[in-house]
């Protein structure tokens, strides 16, 4: 049995890929964007800077939280430890309404966030901003019920574990550090990433009067059906791959009709579970092509310096001279300031910068005509 050439070079990197990004599992589908900003085993970036360390400055606290915000029943008025931490070094204090800068943490632990989100430390000299980190029910050391066994046991114990208590649960630690610190002039900007961008916009809009703005990075917030065509993702993962090399390009699009060649022949499935090296024998050739689709989707998600992973991608498959200057990747602004940033990242945290100064001036003048008018009727 013979096939092109291109194939069987393509399937010897795709070969290696896989074998990076499959951890003990068989080939599964691949239907939605990852919704997290933290990066898998392809694009970990091992040479973070300093700044992303996570700093001795920070002092971790646990809150009674409320199981159920929405409901009355005597079992709503459960509590569980929901943990959050907090940097005093730059805060310019409660007495001059210095701002708190509050990240909401998504789908993982937060020791999995603390190391990578930079924009809090690399701008809190800036803002003299107090910096507050909420974990998310659910995850790391923010279970209820005890354990994450009981937690996750049925329907009735994962009802609660949804974004709508969520975003609860972050309004009401925002409030309750306020209050603690009497800081009930400091405004609030929240700020998440992908999943938790979505959580920082929907809180802004639902509870106006605990954050005065929302920073969302690569937030999915209008990706709903009838909001969005089904499958806009994977076009822009398509343009990526496109733009960094139109052979590469079309090498993955003739790819599909050749694996569903190979896999029709006889024991053609088998070999391609051999060459693929998958944890369990194919079924069929969607289980493969899945596959590939989550490595194409979660390269386009994470390119970003310094491996590029759609240039390592494309060049294993044509030998692609390195393009780094087309690049959409997930959550870029939020990480760490680097040197090696390009030019159109640095613009971007500088525009982000500057519209939540605006925001925070804005809110000072507002606050102090209040005062002034307060002082006059007193």
């Amino acid at each position: 049995m013979k096939y092109s050439q291109f194939s069987v070079q393509w399937l010897q990197f795709t070969v290696m890929v896989l074998s990076i990004l499959i951890t003990g599992t068989a080939v599964g589908r691949f239907d939605i964007l990852r919704l997290s900003p933290t990066r898998g085993a392809l694009m970990h970036n091992p040479y973070l800077p300093s700044s992303a360390a996570v700093s001795d400055d920070l002092q971790t606290f646990y809150y009674p939280q409320t199981l159920d915000h929405f409901n009355y029943l005597p079992e709503s008025y459960a509590t569980f430890q929901q943990r959050y931490v907090i940097n005093f070094k730059h805060w310019g204090g409660a007495n001059n309404s210095a701002p708190i800068l509050a990240y909401l943490g998504a789908e993982a632990p937060l020791d999995d966030h603390l190391p990578i989100i930079g924009f809090l430390n690399d701008n809190a000299i800036r803002f003299n901003a107090l910096l507050v980190y909420i974990e998310h029910r659910y995850y790391g050391k923010s279970i209820p019920f005890g354990s994450r066994e009981e937690a996750y046991k049925n329907a009735s114990t994962l009802g609660y574990f949804n974004s709508a208590q969520a975003i609860a649960d972050y309004a009401e630690i925002i409030m309750h550090i306020k209050k603690n610190f009497n800081a009930f002039y400091s405004p609030v900007i929240v700020i998440g990433a992908s999943y938790g961008g979505m959580l920082a916009s929907w809180l802004r809009l639902k509870y106006p009067h605990v954050a005065l703005g929302a920073l969302a990075s690569s937030a999915p917030i209008l990706y709903f059906d009838k909001l969005t065509p089904r499958g806009a993702y994977f076009s822009v993962v398509t343009k990526d791959f496109k733009e960094a090399s139109k052979t590469c390009y079309r090498t993955i699009r003739d790819s599909w009709s050749v694996i569903d060649k190979i896999a029709s022949q006889p024991h053609g499935l088998a070999i391609l579970s051999s060459k693929f090296k998958t944890c369990e024998p194919l079924k069929d050739s969607l289980e493969l092509k899945n596959e590939l689709g989550s490595m194409y989707a979660v390269a386009a998600q994470f390119n970003g310096p310094p491996r590029y992973p759609v240039t390592v991608v494309c060049g294993g498959i044509d030998g692609a001279n390195e393009k780094q200057d087309t690049l959409r990747s997930h959550c870029l602004d939020i990480l760490p300031e680097d040197e090696t940033d390009p030019e159109w990242l640095v613009r971007q945290r500088e525009t982000e910068v500057k519209i939540i100064q605006g925001w925070i001036a804005q809110y000072y003048a507002d606050l102090e005509v209040t005062q002034i008018k307060q002082k006059e009727l007193s």
